[in-house]
């Protein structure tokens, strides 16, 4: 207990430690419109978000645990082709990887036989081409060059000069790739794939050749989807391209090889499907050296031991296969996941309603009196946490004052927060708890106002210098800033001479009759009552002033000349008061 306020120590917080206090169980509370319209709107979209997650949980198969698939590929080219000047056969056209899962297949080339190591003319590049030997350097070296520099000029041919450099002679002199492809009749060849995979997370393993593979099928997407043996022309055909213009330059093209396997045991599938697209930029020009191109040279031994080589320059397609894919198998904790994520869908029907139900609150809608009997009945404002909390009552004020700051002055002085309550009197003055009035009494009370001055002898407020902060002059010195507040915001008469604080506060028998009430063994006679009326009366004032409201009960603070009144009337024994304890 505090003096000045009567105030239950009730702790607010819960004791870590305690036992009860772990085992507690909270749960929401619940506000039922009962409302054709809400109600309708919220199955509506319920029935809409059931169907979406039922739908999505078959479609995308949400209650299987997933595993990425684990790939290794082997192909093989078969064909043979035809050209004026000799037969090509798997040998000549297919060139080891060029990367890890791909193949390469040349379509066009360009040959500089007889190739020896010595001197000769430059081809006419822009930086080769010269008239004197001034113009050639000896010993330089361009990257577009096909050697290095002697320092002299010679002529290239009848009307050309360029520099003359030590390298493999004759020096390429074909720049542009022949039209049409040498091979273009490489559309026809054909290639196996071999692809095995294997998911990990559940230990499966299969590949893309079946038991019953016919060995003379060829890839069809509707009559032969599952064939592994692919025709080259009709590999650039799906890609969207034709085959006799990428084989001109040459290109990269696609195979894709898609796993999409469904492990359970009642709906078992795990069959490959193929896809192809041209990977390469097709729009380049000629000067970011569009398709696809690199050298390499055969070497030979002359009769006279001097070495010769066939410089190739090789166009063609290369095919990269991109094996990608995922299984999935019933797993019942995936399913729990799925669908407790999916339970948070149902709170949009509740997040569209409460908005339709609130948005007169909003300035771009019009106020609704059966809207904002809604939103009185749903939502409760309360104030946030704060370092300090008071509350404070003026009799000439309808409504109380909520104090967040720390004090710097006087109580009196320092603006708050008006809190709009309807101050509930709830049992405070239900006839059971009244006590039996004198007729007379009743009849003085029945005709008296709130704020009707009693005759009585001058109190011992007088004798006393009134504060600068007081308005109604009955208050008394005091240093706390937090003990600095009188009745009134402005001056006037104080609360404490009206007849109703004489009836509900002051009187004994009130107070006694109350006292009995909370407690009906209460010992009237012992020496410790006179304090148990005065803090019933500090009660009685903060009940009167403030509602029922517990939260505001316990930081109520009375104002300074009701509170020595209450004391006057009830007096401690020994003088002593131990005044407001402000909450820290």
């Amino acid at each position: 207990q505090r003096e000045g306020v009567f105030h239950k120590r009730v702790s607010t917080m819960p004791a870590c430690c305690s036992l009860k206090n772990v085992c507690e169980y909270e749960t929401s509370k619940v506000v039922r419109i009962q409302s054709v319209y809400y109600g309708s709107i919220k199955w509506a979209i319920h029935s809409v978000v059931f169907l979406y997650v039922c739908i999505v949980l078959i479609a995308d198969r949400r209650y299987q645990k997933r595993d990425a698939v684990i790939s290794s590929v082997h192909t093989k080219v078969k064909g043979v082709a035809q050209t004026e000047q000799r037969i090509w056969d798997t040998a000549e056209y297919t060139i080891p990887m060029q990367g890890i899962d791909s193949f390469f297949v040349v379509t066009n080339i360009i040959m500089t036989e007889n190739q020896i190591q010595g001197l000769c003319p430059e081809f006419p590049l822009p930086k080769a081409i010269c008239s004197t030997d001034r113009s050639c350097t000896k010993g330089r070296m361009d990257p577009q060059s096909n050697g290095i520099q002697t320092g002299r000029c010679v002529k290239y041919n009848a009307t050309v000069k360029t520099c003359e450099v030590a390298a493999w002679c004759p020096v390429e002199f074909i720049k542009s790739a022949p039209t049409p492809a040498i091979l273009r009749s490489a559309e026809n060849f054909t290639v196996l794939i071999k692809n095995n995979i294997h998911f990990a997370k559940f230990n499966y393993t299969t590949r893309n050749i079946s038991p019953e593979f016919n060995i003379s099928c060829t890839y069809n997407r509707i009559s032969a989807p599952h064939c592994p043996i692919f025709r080259l022309g009709d590999i650039l055909q799906a890609a969207g391209e034709n085959f006799s213009e990428v084989a001109i330059q040459g290109g990269i093209v696609g195979i894709e090889i898609n796993w999409d396997c469904n492990l359970d045991r009642w709906l078992h599938r795990c069959t490959p499907k193929y896809g192809f697209r041209r990977l390469d930029d097709k729009k380049a020009n000629e000067a970011l050296y569009p398709g696809y191109n690199f050298r390499f040279a055969k070497y030979y031994k002359q009769a006279n031991g001097k070495e010769e080589r066939t410089l190739i320059k090789a166009y063609g397609i290369r095919f990269d296969i991109l094996v990608f894919g995922m299984a999935g198998q019933f797993n019942f904790f995936e399913l729990l996941v799925y669908i407790g994520s999916a339970l948070s869908y149902f709170g949009l029907a509740q997040l569209f309603v409460d908005f339709l139900i609130t948005s007169y609150t909003f300035p771009c809608f019009k106020s609704n009196p059966v809207k904002e009997y809604y939103y009185r009945k749903k939502c409760e404002s309360v104030p946030g946490p704060r370092w300090t909390l008071l509350y404070v009552a003026y009799v000439d004020e309808p409504h109380v004052v909520m104090i967040d700051k720390f004090l710097r002055t006087s109580l009196q002085k320092v603006k708050g927060e008006i809190i709009h309550l309807q101050r509930r009197s709830g049992d405070f003055l239900h006839p059971a708890k009244l006590p039996p009035r004198h007729p007379d009494e009743a009849g003085a009370l029945g005709n008296a106002q709130e704020l009707q001055p009693l005759q009585k002898k001058e109190d011992a407020s007088s004798h006393y210098q009134r504060p600068s902060w007081c308005c109604c002059g009955k208050c008394r010195p005091a240093q706390p800033y937090w003990e600095q507040l009188c009745c009134r915001r402005k001056e006037g008469v104080c609360i404490t001479t009206s007849a109703l604080f004489e009836l509900l506060v002051l009187s004994r028998s009130m107070l006694e009759f109350v006292l009995l009430y909370e407690d009906p063994l209460l010992d009237l006679k012992a020496e410790t009552l006179n304090k148990q009326l005065r803090h019933c009366a500090y009660k009685q004032y903060i009940r009167w002033r403030f509602g029922e409201d517990d939260s505001l009960e316990k930081l109520a603070v009375l104002p300074n000349c009701c509170r020595w009144k209450i004391r006057e009337a009830f007096p401690s024994e020994d003088g002593q008061y131990t005044g407001f304890r402000k909450k820290k």
